[in-house]
């Protein structure tokens, strides 16, 4: 009998008792709780990170602001009066004949003196600015030369002096202001970006902070569905904590911005448009001084008045840069300018009767009437106008620090604050979530 060959058994299956893979772990709940933490966790992690770097972010230019920018301003604002004032001073001085008043030589050496300060100021403030500030440094030392010559030659009657003056004051308006001008307003840009840095908008931390409470609140409702419970105590801490947060990040902001705003707008806004009125009142004074200065070759310097006046109260009276400070100033601050309008008007006045007077061959007389202290003279006239502006821009100065200052106070202890809050809501969540893995474990 044959035996048929018997065919192997089939191998028994192998069962894989292998764990499950990521993709199908995640589609479980204890998967989905724990991708939802390390989630939240990120966001709260980042929006944390956000809002404390934003904060010291805008605390840095906000301390430029007030610690370098605005002071340099300052000076560069002063720097320009002070060349403006020196040439004005010295052109009226030289008008006396002889030697001119004590009060006139002081003020002359005091602007000077202040020129040299903010220019030193600037020197050492190093920035982009530093060939214009050598430019300044190099030739202010020709034209105190110039005007030193000028006021020799004066006292001894020779006049050679008036030549000199005008080339003095020729290099003062072609080199000097335009300069001084720009440093000016290279220092106003400056400060403008940076108060416009400071106040910038929370772009990142808020829309992560709106982010992460809806991931919060995406969280309490599917662990609410899926274990029957309320509240997850955790989760309420994060929420918690993140609302405040982000309350007390958009409160500070807005505050900051609020402050800055009113610096902006009641502080340098006011001085730059009182500067620009002084500043042209100062070039109209010198133009004035330097019209009898000629004796009767001064056309170039009244018509270069009458544009002054132009710029000051337009062509009727009630425009130029005295009309356009008026939009957006306040009841106080319109007084003021209305003062300095009077100012302008009285000057008017006064230097059409100079006028009357030199061209009636009457020029001693016209000379006291442009320099004198008599009420209806023309110096009397722009002194006041000068200090009623020199009064504003103090003021304008004052309510600028005084709004930079409380900006910064609206900062005190917010990096810490804010991180403290963005550490309890990472905290409370990651407690609030692990316990509920565990309780599948």
């Amino acid at each position: 009998m044959t035996l048929a060959p018997t065919t192997p058994a089939a191998p028994a299956p192998v069962v894989d008792h292998a764990r499950p893979g990521l993709a199908a772990l995640a589609r479980t709940t204890p998967g989905r709780l724990t991708t939802l933490l390390a989630v939240l966790v990120v966001l709260g992690l980042a929006f944390g990170t956000a809002m404390v770097v934003g904060v010291q972010q805008r605390g840095g230019r906000l301390d430029e602001v007030r610690s370098h920018s605005g002071p340099l301003t300052v000076q560069a604002q002063q720097l320009y009066r002070s060349l403006s004032d020196a040439d004005a001073t010295a052109a009226s001085a030289f008008l006396a004949g002889g030697v001119e008043s004590a009060s006139a030589a002081r003020r002359y050496q005091q602007d000077i003196a202040e020129a040299g300060k903010a220019l030193a100021t600037a020197s050492n403030s190093g920035g982009t600015n530093a060939r214009v500030v050598q430019q300044l440094t190099s030739q202010l030392p020709v034209y105190t030369g110039l005007v030193e010559t000028a006021r020799v030659y004066n006292r001894l009657g020779i006049p050679l002096g008036a030549a000199y003056l005008r080339e003095a004051s020729g290099l003062m308006r072609d080199k000097l202001l335009p300069a001084a001008k720009s440093l000016y307003q290279a220092e106003t840009a400056r400060l403008a970006d940076d108060r416009s840095a400071a106040a910038g908008f929370p772009w990142v931390a808020i829309p992560l902070g709106l982010l992460l409470l809806a991931g919060l609140v995406v969280g309490q409702v599917y662990l609410s569905r899926r274990t029957n419970r309320v509240f997850n105590r955790g989760l309420l801490v994060g929420c918690a904590a993140a609302v405040v947060a982000l309350l007390w990040l958009t409160v500070s902001w807005g505050a900051l911005a609020s402050h800055l705003g009113s610096a902006r707008d009641n502080g340098s806004a006011q001085v730059e448009a009182y500067a620009q009125i002084r500043l042209t009142a100062l070039q109209a004074r010198a133009d004035e001084s330097l019209t009898l200065v000629a004796r009767g070759n001064g056309a170039s310097f009244e018509q270069d008045f009458r544009q002054r006046m132009t710029d000051l109260v337009g062509s009727d009276g009630n425009g130029g840069l005295i009309g356009a400070a008026r939009h957006g100033a306040d009841d106080a601050q319109r007084r003021q300018l209305d003062a300095v309008r009077k100012d302008v008007t009285d000057w008017q006045a006064a230097h059409a009767k100079v006028r009357s007077l030199d061209d009636g061959g009457q020029y001693p007389e016209a000379v006291k009437v442009a320099i004198g202290s008599g009420s209806d003279s023309a110096a009397d006239a722009f002194g006041s106008l000068d200090r009623h502006t020199a009064s504003a821009i103090e003021a304008a100065n004052a309510r600028f620090t005084d709004q930079a200052s409380a900006a910064a106070s609206s900062q005190t202890g917010a990096a810490i604050g804010l991180g403290v809050l963005a550490a309890l809501c990472v905290v409370g969540t990651a407690i609030g979530l692990q316990r509920r893995v565990a309780e599948y474990r």
